[in-house]
């Protein structure tokens, strides 16, 4: 099986060879049973998938001869895939656990939803390590497809990372611009999920999202959840692609879509759970002036949102062209940063995309089409005076200082 790595590799070295239950959690297709394969062949052991009736049913009613089917001499690796088939799973994994964690080394996973229906974090309090499996972000995009560039980009990553946490000058000058511009249209046009990312043929990746938004309702929505309102879910899931990036108002949707409240909010419940969507709350400190309840919804994969919508133009032909890059930029800080990420709004409406709350210190991030600042950037340099700034558009390269603060002006494909 031809295997492209992943990052999540490095993060899972550290732990294959103590006691915890490694558990991956992610996304449907995210490429959580081709890593679970890959580390088979690489560490040996056995492999199950509780999709598998058979498998299951083994698995959960007599989970002691399950388990003793793939012990060895010595310690050996268990992989089990696809555990939200399983409601007892968290409950079945413990006994696994405390019966053989001597013997077995478990690895377990399941798609997003699987910990909010079976509660399988409950059971493992203090017995696993948690990971989390999303679509390839643009430096693993650029992995698979430009080797060699991917080389460039981690310089770009490293000289970012170094200026957010130390005010390290950006001693890096954009190179292969027009290369770097062509992958990252492919990107935010069919976003990262894997099988999506190998195929080069545009119909072809077209088809292939159309049938993962499918297949999502189908299985994680109407299956796994019990949605039975399709229609209405759809409908929500549509009005927050054509309005990602947007203030979220539960009770404006509610009027405009015709929907309960409630069932708002919990099907955007299940679009978080299922790792969909991300939701980012707004950053505040003046209790009078700035917003502190209303959340922006933001997708976890550009293509999936344009399936979604059944627009796959060209970033060019698009009016929303903002909106898809402001939503990149948002899933590549994450992926740069584990620290809390938020928006800044106040009620005179000045706005900042979104501020990271990196250890000690907070840094706005400003995404335009241009390198034109508007005022309610100014505005937070102002009142909070950050150290460090970072404004992305389509071509300015610079570092200027504005208010004591040093910003960094970069292109997009730079995050």
């Amino acid at each position: 099986m031809e295997y492209y790595p992943r990052k999540i590799e490095e993060k899972l070295e550290r732990w294959l060879h103590g006691k915890e239950a490694i558990i991956i959690r992610g996304p449907r297709q995210s490429g959580k049973t081709t890593l679970l394969l890959h580390l088979k062949d690489k560490h040996g052991g056995h492999y199950v998938t509780l999709e598998d009736e058979d498998a299951l049913r083994s698995f959960e009613s007599a989970p002691k001869e399950f388990a003793s089917r793939f012990l060895e001499e010595g310690r050996t690796n268990l992989f089990i895939d696809e555990a939200q088939y399983s409601k007892k799973a968290g409950k079945v994994i413990k006994l696994l656990f405390d019966l053989f964690s001597d013997r077995l080394k478990i690895f377990v996973t399941g798609s997003g939803s699987f910990d909010v229906k079976v509660e399988i974090g409950k059971y493992l309090v203090g017995r696993a390590v948690y990971f989390e499996l999303l679509p390839l972000d643009f430096e693993e995009f650029l992995l698979w497809k430009a080797r060699d560039l991917h080389k460039v980009f981690c310089m770009y990553r490293e000289a970012i990372r170094e200026f957010f946490l130390d005010g390290k000058i950006i001693d890096v000058s954009p190179a292969f611009e027009s290369e770097f511009k062509s992958l990252l249209q492919e990107y935010l046009i069919f976003g990262g999920f894997p099988a999506i990312v190998k195929v080069d043929d545009e119909e072809t990746k077209k088809e292939l999202l159309k049938n993962l938004v499918r297949t999502y309702m189908e299985k994680d929505v109407f299956f796994f959840f019990n949605v039975r309102q399709m229609e209405k879910f759809r409908s929500l899931i549509t009005y927050l692609a054509l309005n990602s990036g947007s203030l979220l108002e539960i009770s404006s949707v509610s009027r405009e879509l015709r929907m309960d409240y409630k069932t708002i909010e919990s099907y955007i419940s299940v679009l978080v759970s299922t790792g969909v969507i991300n939701l980012i709350s707004p950053f505040h400190r003046n209790l009078t002036t700035e917003l502190k309840k209303s959340k922006k919804a933001y997708f976890v994969d550009t293509g999936l949102r344009n399936a979604v919508i059944g627009n796959f133009l060209s970033i060019e032909s698009r009016t929303d062209k903002g909106i898809l890059l402001e939503n990149f930029v948002l899933n590549e800080l994450k992926s740069l940063f584990t620290d809390r990420l938020n928006y800044w709004r106040t009620t005179g409406k000045a706005e900042v995309d979104f501020v990271l709350n990196l250890e000690d210190k907070i840094i706005p991030v400003e995404v335009k089409s241009t390198a034109k600042m508007e005022r309610g950037f100014l505005s937070f340099l102002k009142t909070y005076k950050p150290s460090q700034a970072l404004v992305v558009s389509d071509h300015e390269f610079k570092i200027v200082e504005i208010e004591r603060t040093k910003v960094a002006f970069i292109p997009h494909f730079f995050v």
